[in-house]
């Protein structure tokens, strides 16, 4: 080899080869043939499947380190990383909690009018909607987003806030910092306020 050979000509270490094909099945949606994989990180095929077999012996444990929490994986003709099967519950708990359910229509609608008026009563929040929101404002407070703030002394009536869980979702630091509403209505002039004490 001369200094001045052009660096693609340069054969890659193993290592290097490793590096590169972790780098690539880290962003991998789907499994990786082992011909894609050597034209994507610039080395022979031959060596490609040499570092894969590798790497699996390496993440199994097999080379004396330990069994990762994830493997790689043949899969319709392609190379993947996959969760470990041990470790599927843990992983799938994880995931539902950070990506929880969407919200319903009616959620969002009813989520909006007690982040804008609150404190407010159940009824209050159905004369504004129009609609029963009972089984609504449950879900709601079952997933933290509001809370029940006080019971009016004089009707029994339980008013409701938003939590800092809603804020936190939100990406903000307090409700000052929600848009104004009147914009966003038909008459913006009155906003929530109209017929509402």
């Amino acid at each position: 080899m001369t200094d001045d050979m052009d660096v693609a000509e340069r054969v890659l270490t193993d290592r290097e080869i490793a590096q590169r094909l972790e780098a690539i099945l880290l962003v991998a949606e789907e499994p990786q043939a082992v011909v894609s994989l050597a034209a994507a990180v610039g080395a022979p095929t031959k060596a490609v499947r040499r570092v894969i077999a590798e790497l699996v012996a390496d993440y199994d444990g097999e080379s004396g380190g330990p069994v990762r929490g994830f493997e790689l994986r043949e899969v319709g003709g392609g190379w993947r990383f996959y969760v470990r099967v041990e470790q599927d519950t843990l992983v799938s708990d994880y995931v539902n909690a950070q990506a929880p359910a969407r919200l319903s229509q009616a959620a969002l609608e009813t989520l909006a009018v007690i982040a804008y008026k609150q404190p407010v009563s159940r009824s209050q929040v159905a004369a504004i909607r129009a609609v029963n929101v009972d089984s609504v404002v449950r879900t709601l407070v079952a997933r933290g987003l509001i809370t029940e703030l006080f019971t009016d002394a004089e009707t029994g009536a339980i008013n409701y806030g938003t939590t800092d869980l809603l804020l936190s979702n939100l990406g903000i630091n307090s409700l000052d910092e929600l848009p104004p509403i009147s914009p966003l209505l038909d008459d913006g002039a009155d906003g929530f306020d109209e017929g509402i004490s």
